[in-house]
């Protein structure tokens, strides 16, 4: 899918043309950002509601976003992201384990949502990704899924471009290990 954001940034500046422009926000966006939303929470309705949360937020937002086309997608992951992570901390705050320890809770709920292929290599692949620390893994979900520059990431994380680089490495490190036991 060809997204031009450079349009899309042009049509929200204008009130005027701001709904079409939030329509194309809308259409290009939502199934990337509901897959990304997945990755991290694991439950579909979960995801949905998130989802949905995330675009109350932007449209709240959009008519005061100054940045260029090329923000636009980081400006929308980061809204999603950190949904995301809310969603989560509060899922399991009275757990006592980590943000780190949470990918193991959600490894465990991935029979549930694949079905009778929870051995198959999809599951397994999903089960090692959501092994992986917090931030690798969602360094990981937007480099190698979201395919996010590391620029954007950046914008995302609020992290370093050298800092993603290694957490990407060590991720696919620790997923080659997984895959192969």
């Amino acid at each position: 899918m060809n997204i031009d954001n450079a349009e899309i940034v042009r049509l929200i500046a204008d009130e005027a043309t701001r709904n079409d422009g939030i329509a194309r926000i809308v259409d290009a966006y939502t199934e990337p950002l509901y897959w990304h939303i997945r990755r991290m929470v694991v439950v579909h309705e979960d995801s949905e509601d998130i989802l949905q949360e995330m675009w109350i937020r932007v449209f709240k937002h959009i008519a005061t976003f100054r940045g260029g086309a090329s923000e636009l997608r980081a400006w929308i992951y980061s809204i999603a992201t950190n949904l995301c992570m809310t969603h989560l901390k509060r899922r399991w705050r009275w757990s006592f384990i980590g943000m780190d320890g949470i990918g193991a809770k959600l490894a465990e709920q991935i029979p549930q949502t694949t079905g009778d292929s929870a051995d198959s290599i999809e599951a397994k692949f999903q089960k090692a990704v959501l092994s992986l620390p917090a931030k690798q893994r969602l360094v990981f979900n937007l480099r190698y899924y979201d395919e996010l520059s590391y620029k954007e990431i950046s914008r995302i994380t609020e992290m370093s471009e050298a800092t993603l680089k290694t957490n990407y490495h060590y991720a696919q490190q620790r997923i080659k290990e997984l895959m192969t036991q």
